[in-house]
């Protein structure tokens, strides 16, 4: 069964410093780290319709579309399926579980400090990690607005 998580942090800062926070490559690795230590992601780039691998160092991981993307604004992502060594995988039983759950990163502004709210649909043994890592992950991306 997915659930639907709901995380936010205000950050007094410009979107766009909050946004490089996010998706530049090596803060993301910052962040991203929490949740697996070396993750990465991987794609031509952030723009809508493209395809986005989110990795461990072994390769490993999950494939996504960008279904939304308005540069400091909203991303969304829609998760298709597993990567293995580098490779989208069909999908298979397993998969079709979470096929389809979204995650979606969002910023508003409003006199100097801007709300990061996050929405991600979790598997049901994932929810105690989730709930445990998203709001260590969201305080190192304040941090690393402030370097």
């Amino acid at each position: 069964m997915i659930k639907k998580l709901e995380f936010s942090i205000d950050i007094k800062a410009e979107k766009t410093t909050v946004w490089k926070a996010l998706w530049d490559k090596n803060y993301y690795r910052d962040w991203a780290g929490v949740f697996f230590e070396g993750s990465y992601y991987s794609a031509d780039s952030l723009k809508q319709g493209n395809t986005i691998m989110f990795l461990a160092p072994d390769l490993s991981g999950i494939y996504s579309t960008i279904e939304i993307h308005i540069p400091n604004e909203i991303i969304q992502f829609k998760h298709i399926g597993n990567v293995v060594n580098g490779k989208e995988q069909a999908i298979d039983d397993e998969t079709r579980k979470w096929s389809g759950a979204k995650e979606s990163y969002s910023l508003t502004e409003d006199t100097g400090i801007v709300t990061l709210s996050i929405e991600i649909d979790v598997l049901d043994e994932h929810l105690e990690f989730m709930s445990a890592k998203f709001p260590e992950a969201l305080e190192k991306i304040k941090e690393n607005c402030n370097l």
